[in-house]
């Protein structure tokens, strides 16, 4: 059978802006008519995704999400958009996304309603969605899983990723079945939902508080083993929205957001206001280094290797050119914390060399041995990004053991 990983695509994490965290279903336009979800929100997004810098680092995909269509389908059986808010419908909205060299997602779900109780996508209606959208000139389907059986979720994401490719449009497909089976084996295949799906949600939907972060990061560095084989080019574990821009994060936990996210391999997918958004965030958000190393080629999703009982945490990301990224990251309430460790202790390769970069400050040290002890200053709730580049490696093969620091202490402070 068609697969959807026959389609070629989102072979990097996608990036781009979705609505729902930030908007929700908002669909009163009278009383709020600059923050419901209606075309112009969308207009307005493209436009700033294509003028402020955006698209040209990689956030292509401006993404509807729920409570968009009308309340009951049309008489040919066709999911239709509400027509106040949509006035101009789907294809112009698409048509004006792509003159602005981006791309459009849609949102629907495999029930009898959507989550917002929008007409949902029976099983008898998968391939007319499929053909809807793709005339429509959406590039990416968000397909949820609210008011569906385990049955009908088990025979209709395979459907819809066959249904999708046989429009012959290329058509990333989000997924969020395992999220609705808890997100772990035995109830949940990830060898199916790699051959099925582009990327898929595992876990809850995150809130715009730190809280709703740590209990996703938590859930998905827990259960690594199972997670981190299963995503790769074209097929990727989605924690989410970035909800950096909004309300919940501080300056640090945003950083940190944007870390984790980033050593994850996760998709980049903002949910913020664009039009108000602050230098800070944006800053944040549009970190070029950062950008590059969520977007490595090699997409393998990170790990945590190392917990300390004093709240600090260690995650690693192999990157192509046997470069790697390192974040170390305080679960802290108190003050900064001085966190000294080596290479070495970090399984590094022995007599290995690295130029390393700070991610956030673009501070660049050199010639960094592998056996050399550093310390780095971690804020409460915040992290220290480093991207590191070999400039020497030793002659034996990358391999993964404990190792005794060197002797001589020559802290690197960064």
């Amino acid at each position: 059978p068609s697969v959807a990983l026959e389609n070629g695509l989102a072979l990097t994490p996608p990036m781009g802006w979705m609505s729902w965290e930030r908007f929700r279903c908002n669909v009163d336009c009278q009383a709020d008519p600059r923050n419901c979800i209606s075309e112009q929100l969308f207009f307005e997004m493209a436009d700033r995704l294509a003028e402020d810098g955006w698209r040209e680092l990689g956030y292509e995909y401006i993404n509807i999400d729920d409570c968009w269509s009308a309340k009951q389908r049309d008489a040919a059986g066709q999911l239709v958009p509400d027509p106040k808010r949509f006035p101009s419908g789907i294809k112009a909205l698409a048509d004006y996304v792509h003159a602005r060299g981006l791309k459009l997602g849609i949102y629907a779900d495999l029930g009898i309603f959507t989550c917002g109780g929008y007409p949902g996508t029976m099983l008898q209606h998968v391939k007319q969605d499929a053909q809807t959208f793709a005339a429509w000139g959406v590039d990416m389907l968000k397909l949820d899983g609210c008011y569906s059986s385990a049955e009908e979720q088990a025979k209709g994401y395979p459907e819809m990723a066959r249904a999708l490719n046989a429009t012959g449009r290329p058509i990333v497909y989000s997924c969020s079945w395992p999220a609705y089976q808890g997100g772990l084996p035995p109830k949940v295949n990830y060898t199916i939902l790699a051959e099925i799906c582009n990327l898929w949600r595992n876990y809850d939907d995150i809130q715009d508080s730190w809280d709703s972060v740590l209990s996703i990061v938590d859930w998905f560095f827990t259960n690594q083993d199972v997670l981190q084989p299963a995503a790769g080019p074209g097929h990727w574990n989605d924690p989410d929205m970035l909800i950096i821009g909004n309300f919940g994060l501080s300056y640090e936990q945003s950083r940190s957001q944007m870390a984790l996210w980033t050593v994850m391999a996760a998709p980049l997918l903002m949910s913020t206001d664009l039009r108000t958004i602050s230098p800070t965030a944006k800053e944040i958000l549009q970190n070029r280094l950062m950008i590059q190393i969520n977007q490595d080629p090699l997409g393998i999703q990170g790990r945590r290797i190392v917990k300390e009982k004093s709240h600090i945490e260690v995650f690693l990301r192999p990157l192509s050119q046997a470069a790697s990224a390192l974040v170390f990251f305080s679960r802290r309430t108190d003050m900064p914390f001085y966190y000294t460790t080596s290479l070495a202790k970090l399984h590094f390769p022995e007599d290995a060399v690295y130029e390393v970069q700070d991610v956030f400050v673009g501070k660049i040290i050199g010639a960094l041995k592998t056996a050399d002890n550093f310390s780095v200053v971690i804020n409460p709730s915040g992290v220290v990004m480093w991207h590191l580049r070999p400039v020497a490696l030793p002659v034996q093969p990358w391999h993964v053991r404990q190792q005794a620091p060197g002797k001589g202490f020559h802290p690197a402070l960064l």
